[in-house]
């Protein structure tokens, strides 16, 4: 397979982006004085004990746990997501799940993909079933955790949520050993994941012109007010909540829509009850500007003694619908200057989260503005302080590929005829096309295969010679192998 032509869309350090100590120091800078206003290293220091140390070697445990983000219920088989961790995890590791993978799937992950053997540790589901965090605070699950965590252990979540970092507590505790998160404390995994914060953070790092014109509020009347008074500037408005993901909590509608609409405050209400809102949470009215590309910028930030953050790859998210939800990814083909800026922007913006006490994975979507070879506007619109669904398949394609990343493309694949379907029946009809990470042959890589038996759907990684092909084989040919019209 060839690889991808620009490396600036496989990944920057500071330097490859242009970027300077001096650069580095005032984006620090920027991230510690909002430090102090939030009193961040207050709020900071309960997690000491558990936060992740340079150096730090242990077995690591890899969970998946997303019921922090709301109303993810709406996707079809979310629950099985949990097994995502799996492709993160290797020999010697562990991964969590409330539920069994499906049949065949390990043998899938160990054998053709050699992703090596780690052991799963299966928790006792609480009520709600996408805590997988809380479920292992008890019963066989924790008992094991415990006594892997004497010799030390390290917990790389798909999120640093407090139901992780409770969890790295107690395993300490009742084991003695230490245990270590490779993760962001809540409070500045929540300073990344709040839309409100992080459009904060991007105005004073990069810029009040790398945003779209935003305010906030708490009740439904300002907020009818605040898009009344967007609607005199712009063509369309949005209304945003803070904390959701894969554009699940955006409405958006026409300026002349909302000049008109007498009941507005009203659609307003149903907006907030239909995204569970609980009355406190600020919520943001905010310009919606159209636009043909969504840049994706996938950011690694070490712990602060470590340097800068680093840049692990430049995306186009496909995009679904008017609500503009997530589908899947591919490799950004934008000239070299544009990648650069993107670049030079996401980094600086990285490291003030940095400063405000972020480690680890974190990804910022974008809108690229006209022509990509010479943009009008590049705009933050959201922070990703987490895994997800360009970063898992983009470190999966890094784990099988040896040198540098090839064309490809990422994305769900639902289709009805395959509900039901057995995982085993799926790669029968695929046969030689499945990619082989001993031989490096074959072109389809399958993961996140639990909901196809309830949902029909899994996520697929197509590759090719060239983008094209990879966008061909996975539109049209997947499809066509599996026997579906």
């Amino acid at each position: 397979m060839k690889a991808i032509h620009d490396p600036l869309a496989l990944g920057a350090t500071w330097s490859d982006a242009g970027l300077t100590p001096a650069d580095y120091a005032r984006a620090l800078g920027v991230g510690r004085a909002l430090g102090e206003e939030l009193n961040q290293e207050q709020a900071l220091a309960p997690f000491a004990a558990q936060a992740w140390r340079t150096g730090f070697a242990a077995p690591t445990l890899f969970l998946d746990d997303f019921s922090a983000i709301p109303f993810l219920d709406n996707i079809s088989g979310v629950a099985e997501y949990q097994h995502r961790a799996r492709v993160r995890a290797g020999g010697g590791d562990l991964f969590a799940a409330i539920s069994d993978p499906v049949r065949g799937y390990e043998d899938y992950c160990r054998e053709r993909l050699q992703l090596g053997s780690p052991a799963l540790v299966k928790a006792d589901p609480p009520p709600c079933g996408l805590r997988v965090a809380s479920a292992l605070q008890g019963g066989e699950a924790f008992a094991r955790l415990a006594h892997a965590a004497s010799s030390g252990l390290a917990i790389h979540p798909y999120m640093g949520i407090a139901d992780v970092w409770d969890l790295a507590r107690r395993l300490s505790e009742e084991s003695g050993g230490e245990v270590r998160v490779l993760a962001p404390p809540p409070p500045a995994t929540w300073a990344a994941n709040d839309k409100g914060t992080f459009t904060r953070v991007v105005s004073d790092v990069v810029g009040p012109e790398a945003v779209v014109e935003t305010h906030s509020a708490r009740t439904a009347e300002a907020l009818a007010e605040l898009l009344r008074d967007l609607a005199t500037r712009h063509e369309r408005v949005a209304l945003k909540r803070t904390r959701c993901a894969s554009g699940m909590g955006n409405w958006h509608l026409p300026s002349a829509e909302v000049r008109q609409a007498a009941d507005l405050v009203h659609r307003v209400e149903a907006f907030l009850e239909t995204t569970q809102w609980d009355g406190a949470e600020d919520v943001l009215a905010m310009a919606w500007e159209p636009a043909e590309h969504s840049p994706s910028t996938q950011l690694w930030i070490p712990a602060l003694e470590d340097g800068p953050p680093r840049l692990d790859g430049t995306y186009e998210q496909i995009l679904e619908g008017e609500l503009r939800v997530f589908l899947g990814s591919r490799p950004a083909s934008f000239p070299s200057a544009t990648l650069r800026r993107i670049a030079a922007e996401s980094l600086r913006v990285g490291a003030a989260l940095q400063a405000l006490g972020y480690v680890g994975r974190c990804s910022f979507d974008l809108l690229l503005l006209g022509d990509p070879a010479n943009p009008s506007g590049l705009r933050f619109t959201e922070s990703n302080g987490r895994w997800g669904g360009t970063s898992t398949p983009m470190h999966l394609v890094d784990r099988l590929v040896q040198g540098p990343r090839p064309p490809y493309r990422a994305q769900d694949f639902a289709h009805p005829d395959l509900v039901g379907a057995d995982f085993n029946d799926v790669l029968a009809r695929l046969g030689d096309h499945l990619y082989d990470a001993r031989s490096g042959e074959g072109r389809y890589v399958l993961y996140n295969v639990g909901p196809l038996e309830g949902a029909g759907k899994l996520d697929v990684i197509a590759f090719g010679a060239s983008q094209e092909e990879a966008e061909e084989r996975l539109a049209e040919e997947f499809p066509r192998l599996l026997g579906l019209a």
